[in-house]
Parts: structure tokens; sequence; C-alpha cells
């Protein structure tokens, strides 16, 4: 009988042969137990592989928890690592009427969570400053000349370009955005400049732009903006639940069934600026229009949009009021006034046959002046004289016909559509003149109550100038306060007031607004609204492209164990099964030996004419 061999080459190289006649007698096993023996080594296959497989998909999974973590973990105010290979960027150029900007903005990989948005910060260089740079003079100055506007934007691409990685820059989109300046040229000439920045930036530079991504952006888009950088900055677009967080209920636009969410109650916008004045809030509630005027009008204010990644969720849904108000700023009102005091003093001194306000001895009194200050205004030929007497009552009832209000319902500033606003329910952000009015003279900034700031800004009014003059050389203001502020400080505190109370109709006993220059020691731009809003879809696409990738690499790694493990498990369970089929083969020659024993013992006793045993019988 021959000897049988086994071996197996891989993991490791090893042999071992036997021989039915070494082979002790108790390794010739019944056929269940060999049963048992099979099934044994099955299940320790089986348990080695689990763990073994097991213990790496963990391993990916904490691997991925903790690149996720670490990258949660990166303040707002570090310096941006650009050695991070899961860092995006994205550029957006906000062309105003007197310069333009570029910001630089930043954002790990989506984490995957459909619920949450894009972490989009602001890049910040090696000494942590906002990657931002500005040049003068804006883009409309061009008009004439627009073949020009790719080389004057050029400057503020090339300097972006030096702080994003090079290898980044095919992936990294670019949005030109002109506001104030370019919606006063004709359309015409807003093309021809479009037109020029469309054709030649992608040939000097390999940013992701497309036709697409540079226009003429209306104040309504602005307002919008400037309310989700906002908002976004606050944390009112992350729903997770949290007791301390105020919450309203939101009638989903759009939603034919009028469905109903819960979620964190975002911020309203209140900002005045020198030339206008804008407001933007959200309005949760459907709301019903008194006429079908009314309705179209309500359409060019109310935006509806979707800040998600994904269109048919709707937790991410809002619908925002926005409406602007030109000649509405602190110093557009203030011309105004001033517009009105001249030519009301004229036409009285015709019809009086007086010479009031013509020379600093017979001053027009000036209730919006701090007391005593004497001021001229008017063009040369119509020059008044001006002596304040700092009545800041006064000066609010002279102010109110200014406001343009009508007695149309649903109505404020100029008699423009405004939703009701849930003043029980809501919170607001004082922003430019709502600071500066506030903070600058009367050290006022931050929560406002309407009785200190009248009282604040009464004593203000009525303090002599000379007072008020030594006050200030004293340092006794805001660093950036200057003589312009002191002087039309009482004006403008009383037009502040009269704008919320009276335009904006917000109660005297708010208590929800807070006026700010920064949002957590952070300046927050309308660009940052803008490319939250038009970067939403990456997230989703982010996920696809993660879970494409995802596969490929958990196949790729699963095929590489199979090469190391599966392959082992298989030589492991061959060398088992030729055990299992030696000994099986074992068992039928030795039963094969014993029948020929036993036929052959027969055989040699019929041979030898012996007798067989006698047998009892019974009859």
């Amino acid at each position: 009988m021959g000897r049988i061999s086994i071996s197996c080459l891989f993991p490791a190289s090893w042999h071992f042969s036997l021989s039915p006649v070494v082979l002790p007698r108790f390794l010739l096993p019944s056929f269940r137990q060999l049963l048992l023996l099979g099934l044994l080594a099955g299940v320790m296959g089986l348990l080695y592989l689990l763990l073994v497989t097991g213990k790496g998909q963990y391993s990916w999974l904490r691997e991925d928890r903790h690149i996720h973590t670490r990258l949660g973990r990166v303040p707002d105010m570090e310096a941006t690592d650009t050695n991070n290979p899961n860092l995006n960027y994205g550029l957006v150029v906000d062309c105003g009427s007197s310069g333009s900007r570029v910001f630089v903005y930043t954002w790990p990989r989506h984490n995957g969570n459909l619920h949450e948005l894009l972490d989009i910060k602001q890049m910040r260089d090696k000494h942590r400053k906002p990657v931002v740079m500005k040049i003068k003079p804006g883009i409309s100055e061009y008009a004439s000349t627009p073949d020009k506007a790719s080389d004057y934007i050029s400057p503020l691409l090339s300097f972006a370009a030096q702080h994003i990685p090079k290898n980044k820059h095919q992936e990294t989109p670019l949005y030109i955005l002109c506001t104030a300046g370019m919606r006063v040229l004709p359309e015409s000439q807003q093309e021809a400049l479009l037109e020029d920045l469309r054709t030649d930036i992608p040939v000097n530079f390999n940013f992701l732009f497309s036709d697409s991504h540079v226009e003429v952006i209306s104040g309504k888009q602005e307002g919008v903006y400037a309310w989700i950088g906002i908002n976004f900055v606050l944390g009112r677009f992350n729903h997770v639940e949290d007791e301390h967080e105020a919450v309203v209920e939101v009638q989903v636009p759009g939603s034919d069934q009028q469905e109903t969410l819960v979620r964190k109650r975002t911020a309203g916008v209140l900002d005045m600026g020198g030339v206008s004045t804008q407001i933007a809030y959200e309005v949760p509630k459907t709301v019903s229009f008194a006429s079908p005027q009314q309705e179209e009008i309500a359409k060019n204010l109310l935006a509806e949009f979707n800040l998600g990644c994904d269109a048919h969720r709707t937790e991410h849904v809002y619908r925002v009021y926005v409406s602007t108000f030109l000649g509405f700023g602190g110093n557009a009102a203030r011309q105004r006034y001033e517009e009105n005091l001249i030519s009301t003093t004229q036409i009285q001194n015709k019809l009086l046959v007086q010479h009031q306000g013509e020379s600093a001895d017979s001053p027009i009194l000036d209730p919006c002046l701090p007391a005593d200050l004497q001021d001229e205004v008017g063009p040369q030929d119509q020059r008044v004289h001006l002596r304040g007497t700092g009545d800041f009552d006064r000066c609010r009832l002279l102010l109110q016909p200014f406001l343009n209000r009508t007695n149309d319902t649903n109505t404020s500033l100029n008699g423009v559509y405004q939703p009701p606003i849930d003043f029980t329910n809501s919170q607001f952000y004082g922003f430019s003149e709502f600071y500066y009015c506030t903070e600058d003279v009367l050290r006022m900034g931050g929560d406002y109550n309407s009785t200190k700031y009248s009282n604040a800004a009464k004593s203000y009014c009525a303090t002599q100038w000379k007072t008020l003059k030594e006050r200030f050389d004293r340092g006794l203001y805001a660093s950036h306060a200057d003589q312009h502020r002191l002087k039309y400080q009482c004006f403008k505190s009383a037009w502040m007031y009269e704008v919320l109370h009276s335009g904006f109709a917000f109660p005297a006993a708010y208590e929800n607004l807070r006026t700010a220059l920064l949002v957590y020691d952070k300046e927050v731009q309308w660009t940052l609204g803008a490319i939250l809003y038009r970067t939403r879809f990456l997230p989703l696409r982010d996920i696809q492209q993660e879970s494409l990738k995802g596969s490929h690499s958990r196949w790729h790694r699963s095929f590489s164990f199979m090469n190391n493990h599966y392959l082992f498990l298989a030589c492991f369970l061959v060398v088992v099964l030729s055990i299992l089929l030696y000994l099986l083969r074992l068992r039928r020659i030795h039963n094969r030996s014993a029948l020929l024993r036993s036929a052959s013992s027969s055989v040699k006793w019929l041979e030898e004419g012996l007798g067989s045993p006698d047998l009892p019988v019974t009859l």
C-alpha cells in the first residue's frame, strides 16, 4: 500500500504524510466522528473569517470618524491648513459701487448627513487673517471700456490663486457678483462688461467658472444672501434639537398639504447704511393679502428657496421677506431733511418778506442738532444758517413725514408691503447705523431697550455742543467716532428710532433686537450667504461620489483581504477535507483487510477436513 502525502504552499510551506501501517487504530474514527470533525473545522474557519474581517471594517469606521472629528474641531480663527486634501475652496468677488473685493472660502468634505449644510468658513492665512483683497474703483467705472473688465479683475484672482493649492484650482468655483454700481448702468453696458469677464477669465485662470457664475444681482438677492450668512453664523440652520434654543412653527412654502415643521427660530436683519435701509426676516406662516395688487407686489418681496442639497427635503425650505428702501439711509435722510428745510425757508421768506436763515445772526432753529451747534447747509447761492436746539422729541415729530407711511394695512416705509411680524416670538439683529447710533456716542450697543435709548438720546441732544467737543477730546466716545458723528448723532438717533418704531412698527417694548457690528467676533458679508446658496447641491454630489469611492475602496480592500485570508481559509479547508478523505480511505482499506482475513481462515478450515462444531438440534 502506497504512502499518501499532503502539502500546501500558502501561506507557509509545510508537508506531511500518513501511512496505514503506522497509523494507530484510534485514528480510524466512525463516520459520525468524521462528520463532527468536518463541522468543527468549518466553524473554526468561519470564526476566523468573521473576526479578521470584522476587525478590518471597524478599523475603517474608526479612521473615518477620526477624520470627521478632527475636521470638526478646527476653530474658525485658526489658519487654514492648505495641506489638508479634504478641504474644498470657493471664491466670491463682490463688485460694489466703490470697489471690488475677493473673498476666499473653504469647507471640509461633507459628512454625509443630508440634514446638515456645508461647513463653510472664510479662509485665513498663516497670520490668521481673513484672505480678502480689495481694489478701487468699482467695475462700473469701466462701462465705456468694457474690454478692460477682465484686466481689472485679474489682480483679485491672482491674489486668490496664490492662497489656494494649485491642484485644487480646477475644482474651486468662482462667482463674480455685481451689486449697486452695476445696477444703475444701462443693460447693454452691463452685458458688455460681463461678456468680457466670461470670455477672458477661463483663458487666464483655471477655476471652475461658467457663464452663470458672473451676473448682476438684485437688491432682493443681496438681502437674501445677507440673511443667509448671518443665520448660518448664528447656527440657526442646524436643526439639532436643543431645549435652550427658541423654535418656531413653519408652514413649508410650496407644500400642497401645508406641511408644518417645528425648527429653530431664525433671526431677522435690519441694516441702515448711508443711502439705504434694508429689512429681511423669515415669514413662517402663509400670509393673506388685502387685494390682488398687494399679492402681486408681495411676490417681488418674498423669496422662497431651499438651502438643502436635496430638493425633495423640506427642512431647509425658507420664505424670506426682503425690502430695500433707497433714500432711507442715515445720510440720505439728513440730505432730504435739509433740502426740505431750505425750500420751506425760502418760501416763508418770500411770503413774509423776511431774511430768516440768511445769516448767522438770524439762524433757523433746528431741533435735530445738538444745543447751540451752528451749521450751514445748501448750495452756495442758497445757503441757510442753522442753530441747534437739541430737542429729541421735536426732531422725531419733524421726521415722521419723511417715512412716507400710508394708512394701508401691512405696509411700512414708503407704503411698501410688509408681512406681519410675530413680535412675541422673533429676534432681530441691527447692523451699520443701528449699531453706530447706539454705540459710538451713547455706548449702548448690544441689547436694545427703547426707553433707555430715547432717554440717552434726549440727554445727548440737549447737551451743549461745547461740552460734547470736550468729551470727544478726552476720548470718552468710541475710537472710530469723529466730529461728523457728534454733529449728526442727534438727527440719526431720532431717525433710527422713527424708522424702527414708526416705519417698521416695532413695539416700544420690543426686547429682542440686538445691535451689532460683528457676529461672534466676525464681520459677516453677504458673500458668505451667496456661496452657501450657490453651492447648496455640492453635498449631495460629494455624498454620491464618496459612496462610489467608498464602495470601490471597500471592494478593493475586500479583494486584497480575500487574497490574504480567504485563500488561507480555502487552503485550510482543503487540508481538512484531504485528511477526512484519507481517513475514509483508510477505513475502507481496514474493513477490506478484515474481510480478507476472515475469508482466508474459512477456506483453510475446509481444506484441513475438520468437521464443523456440534450444534444442538431440537426436534
